[in-house]
């Protein structure tokens, strides 16, 4: 069993797993298709660590769109609005920047009451 397993609780498991997925311009999403198969592919990785393949959210409405600024992503303000509400187990998404964070601060607020 690996530390990443190990850390997974009954009580992730019982929350659902949230696939994220996003590329920052159509161009990308039209002409990068590898990066867009390993991102989809990180549901197996919920499935592997005990998530059920029905239990695991893919976000992927925010294709194409830039992510300088959080608020035009309806898929990025879901994500942060089912995580500020307790809703994901686990998160899982392709290279997540400090702009994620940034951006999920402030949607969220400081205090992390929505």
């Amino acid at each position: 069993m690996s530390d990443t397993q190990m850390k997974v609780t009954a009580d992730h498991v019982r929350r659902d797993a949230y696939l994220y997925v996003r590329q920052s311009s159509l161009y990308q999403v039209a002409n990068n298709t590898e990066s867009g198969r390993r991102q989809y592919d990180l549901r197996g990785r919920a499935v592997a660590l005990g998530w059920p393949a029905e239990r695991v959210v893919v976000i992927d409405v925010d294709q194409g769109q830039s992510g300088s600024s959080a608020t035009d992503r309806e898929g990025f303000q879901r994500l942060v609005a089912d995580v500020s509400l307790q809703k994901a187990g686990i998160v899982l998404g392709l290279l997540l920047s400090a702009a994620f964070v940034r951006d999920a601060g402030a949607v969220v607020g400081r205090d992390g009451a929505g």
